[in-house]
This record gives C-alpha cells, sequence and structure tokens, in this order.
C-alpha cells in the first residue's frame, strides 16, 4: 500500500512513499532495541549535545521544513515557520532542564537512605496527527529522548514527508542509528506493534477513535499509554470583558491553523448583554480574512489538510442549518481550487445537532449567550471533552470562579489556550490522560522507582 501526500491548496500529489514491508519493520524494531541501552547509559550532558545540534538544523533552515508542512497539509508558511521557531525552544529547553528533571528525590522516612529516581522505559511508539506535523512530534520526541528512551514514529500518512525530515534532520545532528526511528504504516497497522514486548509504550495524539482503539490494544498489553485526543473548548466572555481586544483573539483562537487544532476556541459563550455586538464584530472579522496560497505570507487562512476533513466541516454546518440553525456568515465551500471552507459563524446550535457534541475541527464558530454563571458552566461543561477554556473579565475573583467550575487540562485568562513547553499539557474526559511539556511530561515515560535503604 502507498501512503500519499497531496498538496490541499494545489489537490496535486507531492509525494507517494511504499509501506514499509513486515522485514522492514521487523529491522526498525530491532534497531530501536539494540540501541536503547546505549543511549540510556550515556550522561544527560551527551544526550543534550546532540539534542542541540537537532535544534541548530532545524533552526537554520527553518523556512525550507516550514514548506514541506505547508505543502503537505496546508498550514500557511508564516504559521509554519513558527512552529519550527516553536519546536527549537521545546527541544532546547529540555537538553537545558533534563537532567533537573529527572534528579533523584530525596524523602524524609525512617530508613538511611529513602529516595525517588526516575530511569527510561525503553522504546516508545509515537502516533502523531497531520494538524500540526512537527510540533507534535518534537513536543514528545525531546522529553522522552532526553529522558534516555528510544521512540518510533509512526506519523499521519499525508505528512509522510515531514516525518522523514525529521528523521533526516536528527541524523544531521548525530543522533546514534535506531535511537528514533520513522515507521511508514498505514493506520490499522499500527496496533500489532503494541503486541510487540520490544514495544513498552506508546503515545498517541488524534481523535477519540483513534485513542480508544490504542487504548484497548495497549491496556490488553499492560503497556502505558498517553492520549491527547479531541476538544472542544469553550471561549468564554464575561459582561464586562472589552469586545475592542477580544474579537481578534476570538478569531484568531477559533481560525488559527483554519481551525484543525485540539485546543482552538470552538465555542463562543457571551454574556447576553454583549451578546449582539460580539456576533455582530466576530462577523465583521471574519469576512475580512484573507483565503488563498498558503505559501504566501500575507494569507491568513489556508485550505483544510484533506478533502474529506473540508467535507466533514461542511456536513455538520448543513447538518445544523437543516435542523434550525442560523447561518450568519460562511456557510459554505468557496469556489476556489483547493480545500477551502468559508469561515463560518453559526447560531442556535441545539443538543439535537451534531455540532452540539461533535468537535468542529475547521473553521467554524457556535456561538451561545448566557445569563448568569451557573448558565456559563453549565453550557461549557456540556460536552465529553476536557482539554482547554478561555475565560475573558477583568473580576479576577469572577476568573477564579471559572477556573474552578470548569472541566478541562487547563484554563487560561484573558489569554487564548495554547500549549507551552513549560506548562503541562493534557485534558481530562474524552480528550484523554496523561500530560505532556513540562517536568510533568518528561516523567511520564520513565519507571518512578522507590529506592530504600533500611
Amino acid at each position: 500500500m502507498s501512503l500519499v501526500s497531496k498538496n490541499p491548496y494545489t489537490e496535486k500529489v507531492e509525494a507517494t512513499l511504499e509501506e514499509h514491508t513486515k522485514e522492514e519493520v521487523e529491522d526498525i524494531l530491532a534497531r530501536a532495541y539494540k540501541a536503547f541501552p546505549l543511549w540510556r547509559d550515556i550522561t544527560f550532558t551527551d544526550r543534550a549535545r546532540v539534542m542541540r545540534a537537532f535544534a541548530h538544523v532545524l533552526e537554520k533552515d527553518k523556512e525550507h521544513y516550514a514548506s514541506i508542512a505547508t505543502k503537505e497539509m496546508g498550514r500557511t508558511i508564516t504559521a509554519a515557520i513558527s512552529e519550527i521557531e516553536k519546536c527549537v525552544k521545546c527541544i532546547c529547553f529540555y537538553a537545558d532542564n533534563a537532567e533537573k528533571f529527572l534528579a533523584d528525590e530525596s524523602i524524609e522516612t525512617e530508613a538511611s537512605i529513602s529516595k525517588v529516581i526516575y530511569q527510561p522505559l525503553g522504546t516508545v511508539l509515537a502516533i502523531m496527527p497531520w494538524n500540526f506535523p512537527f510540533w507534535q512530534v518534537i513536543r514528545f520526541l525531546a522529553p522522552a529522548l532526553m529522558a534516555g528512551n528510544t521512540a518510533i514514529l509512526k506519523h499521519a500518512s499525508n505528512v509522510s514527508g515531514c516525518a522523514e525530515a525529521i528523521l533526516d534532520a536528527l541524523r544531521k545532528a548525530g543522533l546514534p542509528e535506531g535511537v528514533f526511528e520513522n515507521i511508514k504504516l498505514a493506520g490499522g497497522k499500527i496496533l500489532e506493534l503494541l503486541d510487540d514486548e520490544r514495544i513498552v509504550a506508546v503515545t498517541i495524539t488524534g481523535s477519540e477513535k483513534a485513542g480508544g482503539q490504542v487504548a484497548e490494544r495497549a491496556g490488553k498489553n499492560i503497556k502505558k499509554v498517553v492520549l491527547e485526543l479531541g476538544g472542544s473548548d469553550p471561549f468564554i466572555v464575561c459582561g464586562d470583558a472589552d469586545l475592542s481586544k477580544i474579537i481578534s483573539e476570538a478569531t484568531g483562537a477559533r481560525l488559527q491553523n483554519a481551525g484543525q487544532t485540539c485546543i482552538a476556541a470552538k465555542r463562543f459563550i457571551v454574556h447576553e448583554s454583549l451578546y449582539k455586538e460580539f456576533v455582530d464584530k466576530l462577523k465583521i472579522s471574519f469576512e475580512n480574512v484573507t483565503l488563498g496560497d498558503p505559501m504566501d505570507k500575507n494569507t491568513i487562512l489556508g485550505p483544510l489538510a484533506t478533502k474529506s476533513m473540508r467535507d466533514e466541516i461542511a456536513g455538520l454546518v448543513e447538518d445544523a442549518k437543516n435542523l434550525g440553525a442560523q447561518i450568519v456568515t460562511g456557510g459554505s465551500i468557496p469556489k476556489m481550487t483547493g480545500f477551502f471552507y468559508l469561515p463560518t459563524i453559526v447560531l442556535g446550535v441545539t443538543p439535537m445537532m451534531r455540532m452540539y457534541y461533535e468537535e468542529t475541527f475547521g473553521p467554524v464558530a457556535v456561538v451561545f449567550p448566557f445569563k448568569s454563571f451557573d448558565e456559563a458552566v453549565l453550557i461549557a461543561n456540556d460536552t465529553r471533552y476536557g482539554l482547554g477554556a478561555s475565560v475573558w473579565t477583568n473580576d479576577m475573583q469572577l476568573a477564579d470562579k471559572f477556573t474552578k467550575a470548569i472541566s478541562a487540562g487547563a484554563v487560561f485568562v484573558n489569554s487564548i489556550v495554547k500549549s507551552d513547553q513549560r506548562l503541562p499539557f493534557g485534558g481530562i474526559k474524552k480528550s484523554g490522560y496523561g500530560r505532556e511539556l513540562s517536568s510533568h511530561g518528561i516523567k511520564e515515560f520513565t519507571n518512578i522507582k522507590t529506592l530504600y535503604i533500611a
């Protein structure tokens, strides 16, 4: 079977790669397994030297690497360059801090020595998505490698070029053979790898369905799992908020990466006193967004990554419209080459509509009015997801009430939700479990071992 990468702007095939054969898969597993004890036993200093060289390779040719992402999944070139720069910061962060994060922790007990030590597990399988084809990999890879693990990446088929580019950059940086491997397989076949004892753990960023399948197979084999899945993040605008400062943030929060991000604001919950003004201003902002060639640095909104993703969003909007929702702007596929969908605002969404509960992975904003704090919280939490949320208010006591009441892995006040290597990232409910980034992320794939000497 071939893995096809199609340019979502030109609709032409960028690359076709052949799947690895069973023999090639066995070679990849064997190399990673063999490399683990050698990589585990070198010093943090030596690991950090390789990782800093990796960061340098990416930084030096960031426009080249960014262009691969743009051509494969439609991310605007400006955003793709920023993504590479963010990867560089994350790599350097773990190169600088891994030894401190994983230092032995002494615990006072009646023993002469009692402490906690952190040791790498072995070869970790990473199943990664296409929407941030470099960042999603790096935020797992940098801490996993600095902790002393080896890694095998199964990237989304439509960004196989990005996967190959990451491997090539690591080789240029001097990473020893087998420490990081890129495996080319169709989605369903990757589950079989979880039956192999040489894979000790797995992390997946993806859909709720895919996460469930991976967790089930890993659970059957008693293997550690980290799940970073979907999100339907609320963006709560309180009555004292300043809309002149919020509309641009709201636009960016919903339309970043053409709306294809798990932490994008998807449900805008606005106090009734500001509701009409918010909708009117958001409409103007959405209609002023420039659609076009993602390689053009002036383009704000690129195409969706695939035709199927575009058609899925169109189907969600059509379902809501047929059941009585109001389309304020957008709501259609523009007549132009590429997998574009117009920036869309939908009002009057009810639980009868798919859009109420399903994740809208595209440039579609749903807006709800609310009267009271309790009503806002009820709407915000009425979702099976729990990844992030943002609250916009000048009343810090009210903000504190919201942060405690909202069911999510992160709540941002007067800021859009974002990932930062210094802060833990992950969700609850159907958004998954486990954490990436920060000191918490690097410990996910370590053996947290107790040492007790009487």
